[in-house]
């Protein structure tokens, strides 16, 4: 009940927050890097200038992976930032199971001076739409 009566008489103060709080997290999540469709992923990795690099473990990569791509697991990534064999000339497609692993490693990768970009819904989007997946 206090809670109520703080939020009504600081009213301008609470929308203020939670202005910043959505900036805060919005900002930080572009820092990761744009975030692409399925339809875009596909026609740059086509074109030559892109390639998929999976977040998930190893397991969840054998199950089910976009053909061509590359697992470098999540855990792992954040630890050392390298991309053993990756270009620099090319654009990186993060990809994990729902999207919410991509922004933190976008964004050390970024720093290393990779280009990045995340695939929006991670594999959940990717089978949803019934795209092609490959098993290893």
């Amino acid at each position: 009940m206090d809670f109520f009566v703080f939020v009504s008489e600081q009213f301008v103060l609470v929308l203020l927050l939670t202005v910043l709080i959505i900036a805060y997290f919005t900002l930080d999540s572009a820092a990761g890097g744009k975030t692409i469709d399925n339809n875009e992923a596909v026609r740059l990795v086509n074109q030559g200038k892109a390639a998929f690099i999976d977040l998930r473990k190893a397991k969840e990569f054998s199950a089910g992976h976009i053909s061509g791509a590359v697992n470098h697991e999540y855990a792992k990534l954040l630890v050392d930032h390298t991309l053993v064999g990756s270009d620099k000339e090319q654009t990186i497609v993060l990809v994990d199971a729902m999207g919410q692993h991509t922004g933190g490693v976008g964004k050390k990768l970024k720093e290393q001076g990779y280009e990045v970009v995340r695939l929006r819904g991670g594999m959940a989007e990717w089978r949803g739409q019934n795209l092609p997946v490959v098993k290893s």
